[in-house]
């Protein structure tokens, strides 16, 4: 597939709104990059109803957050106890994720999925996104909305919000 690699937010979305978000898009696994897979204030959205929710609407789930999750455990990808995307850029664990998600993507359309609705808000538009667009990867977000947000444009709405970020 020569498509984009999705990313979606379960924000605070029903089970039944997310389903058809992903359907709209005709998302095919969602990649689950939460670092703790579940939601105290959204319970469907933890691992194990997720799973089950997404089976029931014949979608696939695949859990890399141990890989791609934007709170690593280890100390040396944090500074001054936050995420340092540019160290977890570096990993050896991440970087083989980013290779199996582009392989994953080869024969399926996947959505990357994280808490935020907003990209601009979480790693997996400022880290894993940024990543699959150097390997050459073309990144598109499916907002709370529906509308389905080319990177290219996603990355001017940063721009302009957060320049200091970019």
């Amino acid at each position: 597939m020569s498509g984009p690699i999705f990313t979606i937010g379960h924000s605070n979305h029903s089970a039944a709104r997310f389903l058809e978000l992903l359907r709209e898009s005709n998302i095919e696994t969602v990649v689950d990059v939460r670092s703790q897979p579940m939601s105290r204030w959204v319970p469907h959205f933890n691992k194990a109803a997720l799973r089950t929710a997404l089976k029931g609407g014949s979608i696939g789930y695949v859990f890399m957050g141990s890989e791609l999750g934007g709170r690593p455990d280890d100390p040396a990808l944090r500074t001054q106890g936050k995420p340092d995307y540019g160290a977890m850029a570096q990993a050896r664990a991440f970087r083989a994720a980013i290779e199996r998600l582009i392989e994953l993507s080869k024969d399926q359309r996947i959505a990357l999925m994280c808490a935020e609705r907003d990209p601009l808000d979480c790693h997996r538009f400022l880290l894993i996104g940024r990543e699959l667009v150097a390997r050459g990867r073309s990144v598109a977000n499916i907002l709370s909305d529906g509308i389905v947000e080319d990177g290219a444009t996603t990355q001017r709405r940063a721009a302009k919000l957060h320049p200091r970020l970019l």
